[in-house]
């Protein structure tokens, strides 16, 4: 063989041999994700966001609840000083005094520490002293429809100003009918209503 021709066979079988021979492994990647540090981070970093809005909503939500129980008293504390009102030359309850006496009745019986002054009035017709006794009857009248039904009378007070404070002025059926009436004022316990 000659010489030529043992390089071209020699070549033949580098290239035979070269093409069979595996390629090197490729690289591995380069880390792309977060590192466990980087996870466990992120992890306290959402647990501790959702346990502060798990509190903004329990703060929220007891505000929520606080302005609720605050309107409610409001509200309570508002129909105890709903005045009634009476006929003429009456001091006996009607029925629209009534219901609102017992709206009240409620209010007191869930309320014990509630103290109430009730202040009689009449309208300007009659003397001052007949106007006087006709306000303390309406007042005492009041005192014994909410004692009737079990409360305390330690817990009311009456006063009567007669014709002397007029809800309205003017000597007309309508301004009469607003001066004929019992006025209540909260004397004590009226700030624990509804807590």
């Amino acid at each position: 063989m000659s010489n030529s021709r043992l390089v071209l066979a020699a070549l033949a079988t580098v290239l035979v041999v070269g093409a069979c021979a595996p390629e090197p492994p490729p690289e591995p990647p380069a880390p792309t994700g977060p590192t466990a540090e980087e996870l466990e981070r992120m992890r306290q970093d959402s647990i501790r966001r959702a346990e502060e809005a798990a509190a903004a909503e329990r703060d929220r939500q007891e505000e929520l609840a606080r302005q609720r129980m605050e309107r409610a008293a409001e509200a309570a504390r508002q129909s105890l000083r709903e005045t009634v009102y009476f006929d003429y030359d009456e001091s006996a309850i009607r029925s629209d005094t009534e219901q609102r006496l017992r709206a009240k009745l409620d209010i007191l019986r869930n309320n014990p520490g509630v103290q109430l002054r009730l202040e009689g009035h009449a309208d300007e017709r009659g003397t001052s002293e007949y106007n006087i006794a006709l306000g303390n009857e309406r007042a005492e009248s009041v005192m014994q429809f909410f004692t009737g039904f079990g409360l305390d009378a330690n817990r009311f007070s009456s006063v009567s100003y007669g014709e002397e404070r007029p809800a309205a002025q003017g000597s007309t059926e309508a301004a009469w009918a607003q001066n004929r009436r019992v006025e209540f004022v909260v004397t004590a316990g009226g700030d624990d209503i509804g807590r």
